[in-house]
């Protein structure tokens, strides 16, 4: 099923909001020490606004995993993104599902710390691409 123009624009606006306010609560629960909880919120505030640029650019996102392939494919290998980014995007997704699923892991202050500021610069950056164009 293809989106109309207008359908398409709002999913975008709705990914990038939801991307911006889960980054406010990845704060709030820094300010709590809950580093699981900030680690989960940290890599959904970057996959929503890599969901945004996907459906920005005509891209259909069905999983975790799809949604990583083609940013990898298609902004990353591109040359469009710094691949940075993408083993940013990596990195999140591992350390979620590490701090979601395996009992004996536990996110560290120093392993969520340095990926906090570059996740604020990948959302910012897709942001500005998004509004770049409307087309």
């Amino acid at each position: 099923m293809s989106l109309s123009e207008e359908e398409r624009n709002t999913i975008v606006a709705l990914e990038i909001e939801k991307a911006k306010n889960t980054f406010a609560e990845v704060e709030a629960l820094i300010q709590a020490k809950l580093w699981n909880g900030a680690a989960n919120r940290l890599y959904y505030a970057v996959f929503h606004a890599v969901c945004a640029l996907l459906v920005h650019d005509r891209h259909q996102v069905n999983t975790h995993q799809g949604s990583h392939a083609l940013f990898g494919l298609h902004y990353i290998k591109s040359g469009i993104l710094p691949t940075e980014f993408g083993h940013l995007y990596g990195q999140l997704q591992t350390m979620r599902e590490n701090s979601d699923y395996n009992c004996a892991y536990d996110v560290s202050t120093e392993e969520l710390q340095g990926k906090i500021e570059p996740a604020r610069q990948m959302i910012y950056t897709i942001e500005k691409m998004v509004h770049q164009c409307h087309c």
